[in-house]
């Protein structure tokens, strides 16, 4: 019966998110108070809904309830509890409930905290909101029911693909969700603004925390799965531009280039229409994720392999939700007030120079991702599109943004001075140009990108700290007076200093770990050695161990430096019964913020000589050195931590302040 109650409530769920968007849009028409909290009252009992609906398909996988399908074909007995509830999310049917749980439980939030908002905005605002509730929900319901019953359930399931069955992973859909679909309040509040004609200061300080919480929640998941990658694949990489990786990258730098935006908006009056243009594509690039994703044409362990049928629907979804928001675009946005007038040399010029370099970097991002499909749906030709390709494109725009990026918060409103800012930033110029003559000086191999990539990273963690020195007057002033400027800085400023410090450690991290990787594979046999960036493997033992729900064949890798012990390394080979299938289990030795990584291999034997000799086993070993391979996650986390603060600052609270009214008490003054 916790099945039917599940799919009972999904239904409900569906019928509120239905009566969410009609009785918002009544509200609007009639400019009714009773049928705006009507609305907001539906908004709130559609995610009840679909929070009973989530909670019984996570009780089905707790209590192993084959009789559900979802159940049977992606969990198992033996598997454990982590594992059992991340496996309501491990599927394509219970991914889209998780979606459809955080998307009702945005709108929730958005109608229960939009206070400030004028109260016909925030009326069409939930009815969109529930009107893309009403498509998804749709979609689950019809189409992708994950409590659907079997009727003649097995004895035990299929169980989760193994290469899904680790920690990072079982939170990191949560994360990549939650910043996936928190862009939706922003699409909300962007098609709300259109067909009001009109976007202020206040509308954009409402855009920009909703936007940051969810630019915050997607770095932290692509993060993890990046990690996920580094560490589960066993391939001594953390990002290869997979076509799902670049589905969950395009919604980033578009919501990066949407919060820059929305700061010139609500400063300035200005950019409104490129920012509403924004809004609405950190949405769609999400909705086309899940396209790409779940449609069945893309191959990557990422993708859930579905009826192509069902991604026919997911394509119509997107085509007509961001069809009518971009038709809507096009018809109100030329008739949005410009805003105010700024010089070449401002604060506001440099954020369109920020937005344009992000812009292109999107497109060549989407080229990359789509062309591939796009020539193989022409011509039946299958190409793929790699590193080499995003290396000529991608990384150049990056690296030009990165050489800008320090300048931009010292830049004064409409009009700047750039001979004063370069008077500010001299120094950790000047140091950053050191940083990076001195490695290609001593570390060997010489490579000067990647000695420009130390230089670049290093004038973005050198410009961050020259931006609070600025701010707190540093060396100019006593130094009670910088204490006291230091601690009466806003936790807005703190947060972008954070996040410029975070890019600017990533940056030092995947230069360093791309220019200086060492890599060596051998097939070892017990008692082998192998040697990579001075460190020297000798595999001693390889023996059986007995795991929660498979078996595997552990090594015990001894590994010195110039004849010092440095650690004992010991990857496995797992398999898992269940599935019938067979991962690495890597092993990471720390070396400071590098990495000695190291996979085991499948078990050979050698070929037997003329004499009958021979026939040892061996085992491949390959070993990766990762330079600073650390700050390469680390950097990612301190942006999202920065993010998390600036959230933190009053001034951006998700309640912003009810607007004064004009003599005629009607309308926001």
């Amino acid at each position: 019966m916790i099945a039917e109650l599940g799919s009972f409530a999904l239904i409900l769920a569906l019928a509120f998110a239905a009566a969410q968007t009609g009785l918002s849009a009544f509200a609007r028409a009639r400019r009714s108070s009773v049928l705006a909290a009507a609305g907001e009252g539906a908004a709130l009992a559609s995610f009840a809904g679909v929070a009973i609906a989530f909670a019984c398909l996570i009780h089905a996988f707790v209590t192993s309830d084959f009789s559900v399908a979802n159940v049977a074909q992606n969990s198992h007995t033996e598997k454990p509890m982590l594992y059992k509830v991340a496996g309501a999310w491990g599927s394509h049917e219970g991914s889209i409930l998780l979606w459809c749980f955080i998307l009702t439980g945005y709108g929730a939030a958005a109608a229960t905290l939009g206070r400030g908002l004028p109260q016909g905005l925030k009326a069409l605002m939930v009815s969109v909101q529930g009107a893309l509730g009403t498509v998804f929900l749709a979609y689950t319901v019809f189409a992708s029911n994950p409590l659907l019953r079997l009727a003649s359930p097995p004895v035990e399931g299929h169980s989760l693909n193994p290469l899904l069955q680790d920690p990072a992973l079982a939170i990191h859909p949560p994360f990549l969700y939650s910043g996936y679909v928190g862009m939706s309040v922003v699409f909300s509040l962007a098609v709300a603004a259109l067909i009001e004609g009109r976007v202020d200061a206040a509308w954009a300080r409402w855009v920009r925390p909703w936007a940051l919480a969810a630019w915050s929640f997607l770095t932290v998941g692509i993060t993890l799965g990046a990690f996920w990658a580094y560490y589960e694949l066993g391939w001594g990489g953390w990002w290869f531009w997979d076509p799902v990786e670049n589905a969950s990258f395009m919604p980033w730098l578009i919501a990066t280039a949407l919060l820059h935006s929305a700061i010139v908006t609500e400063k300035r009056g200005a950019l409104a229409g490129w920012t509403l243009f924004l809004a609405l594509g950190a949405f769609t690039f999400s909705m086309l994720g899940a396209f790409l994703v779940r449609s069945g044409v893309l191959t990557s362990v990422h993708a859930f392999a579905v009826d192509p049928k069902r991604g026919v629907l997911l394509l119509i979804i997107l085509g007509v939700t961001a069809g009518s928001a971009f038709s809507l675009f096009a018809w109100r946005a030329p008739k949005l007030s410009p805003g105010g007038v700024f010089a070449p040399i401002s604060r506001e010029s440099a954020l369109v120079l920020n937005n344009i370099l992000l812009a292109a970097a999107t497109a060549t991002v989407l080229l990359g991702t789509l062309y591939p499909l796009i020539r193989q749906a022409a011509t039946g030709e299958a190409i793929s599109v790699g590193p080499p390709y995003f290396n000529l494109t991608f990384a150049p725009l990056m690296a030009a943004l990165a050489i800008l990026l320090p300048a931009g918060p010292l830049l004064a409103w409409k009009r700047g001075d750039l001979r004063g800012v370069g008077q500010r930033l001299w120094v950790a110029a000047l140091a950053a140009f050191g940083c990076g003559l001195l490695t290609y000086a001593f570390v060997s191999p010489k490579k000067a990108l990647g000695a420009l990539g130390v230089t670049i990273g290093a004038w973005l963690v050198l410009g961050a700290v020259a931006e609070v020195i600025e701010r707190t007057r540093a060396f100019r002033v006593s130094p009670a007076d910088s204490w006291r400027r230091l601690t009466g800085l806003p936790r807005g400023a703190w947060g972008m200093t954070l996040a410029h410090l975070g890019l600017g450690v990533f940056v030092l991290g995947a230069c360093v770990e791309l220019g200086w990787k060492g890599e060596a594979a051998e097939a070892l046999p017990l008692g082998g050695s192998v040697n990579v960036a001075g460190y020297h493997l000798v595999l001693e033992t390889v023996g059986p161990v007995d795991g929660p729900n498979f078996d595997a064949e552990q090594a015990s890798i001894r590994i010195t430096r110039e004849g010092q012990p440095v650690c004992i390394a010991e990857p496995n080979r797992r398999f898992y019964p269940a599935g019938n299938q067979t991962v690495s289990g890597i092993a990471i030795c720390y070396r400071g913020a590098s990495h000695l990584y190291v996979v085991l291999g499948e078990r050979r034997e050698t070929t037997p000589d003329a004499q009958g000799r021979g026939g040892t086993p061996v085992w491949l070993v390959r070993a990766y050195w990762n330079p600073w391979a650390s700050l390469i996650f680390l950097g990612p986390v301190i942006m999202a931590l920065g993010g998390l603060t600036s959230l933190s600052d009053r001034r951006m609270r998700l309640g912003v302040a009810r607007p004064r009214k004009d003599r005629r008490g009607d309308q926001p003054a």
